[in-house]
């Protein structure tokens, strides 16, 4: 009886070798470590942000709608709760990509329109934040990257024959991954037109 068990045993792990099983564990175990990871920069971003808008509220007649814009970009990032279980709600995951896209957006602006102005441009404690949210940036960008690349891998073996058929059965379904019109978006710098926003003479 129990060398008919041990018979069993041996083939059903045999079978669900053989059918991806093991890879689909495989593969959604590095998929949420390589999501904790994004989300991991996006917090690490999130808390520069307060340090970087107060050492920016510091100089004169800076754009306050920038300011507003990185502020409430961040509010709206951070309000969203981005649990493990998001990456399988394509609704929820593509809601959370606009909100930090928009943040990406936000914060590109603010370092451009920082450009004009030469008392913070030459303001070490504002470099060295500056310096941290480009090194930020990077890592965000690694992240994201990583994440893309496990993702396409777990989506191609969810849709591949004969693996389809396992995917089918334990409810393995197709993960949402970052959009190119997002990546694109996030590559292109804004434009910004400092002839109309010079800042104010001060007396």
């Amino acid at each position: 009886m129990r060398l008919v068990l041990t018979t069993l045993l041996a083939a059903l792990s045999l079978s669900l070798s053989g059918c991806g099983y093991n890879d689909f564990q495989r593969l959604d175990e590095q998929t949420k470590s390589a999501w904790s990871e994004v989300l991991n920069q996006y917090q690490r971003r999130a808390d520069l942000i307060p340090n970087i808008v107060a050492t920016v509220k510091g100089e004169t007649n800076f754009e306050q709608e920038t300011l507003t814009r990185v502020v409430e970009a961040r509010a709206k990032a951070t309000s969203i709760q981005a649990t493990p279980e998001l990456v399988n709600n394509p609704e929820a995951f593509q809601k959370f990509q606009a909100v930090q896209g928009e943040l990406s957006g936000a914060l590109s602006r603010l370092l451009v329109v920082s450009e004009n102005y030469p008392q913070l441009k030459a303001n070490q404690a504002f470099q060295e934040l500056r310096a941290q949210l480009e090194g930020t940036e990077d890592r965000i960008t690694v992240a994201r990257g990583r994440y893309v690349k496990v993702v396409q891998d777990y989506n191609v073996l969810t849709r591949s024959f004969p693996t389809n058929i396992t995917a089918k059965v334990f409810s393995y379904d197709v993960k949402p991954n970052f959009s190119v019109a997002d990546e694109k978006a996030m590559a292109t710098p804004p434009q910004v037109d400092f002839g109309a926003s010079a800042p104010a003479a001060r007396r």
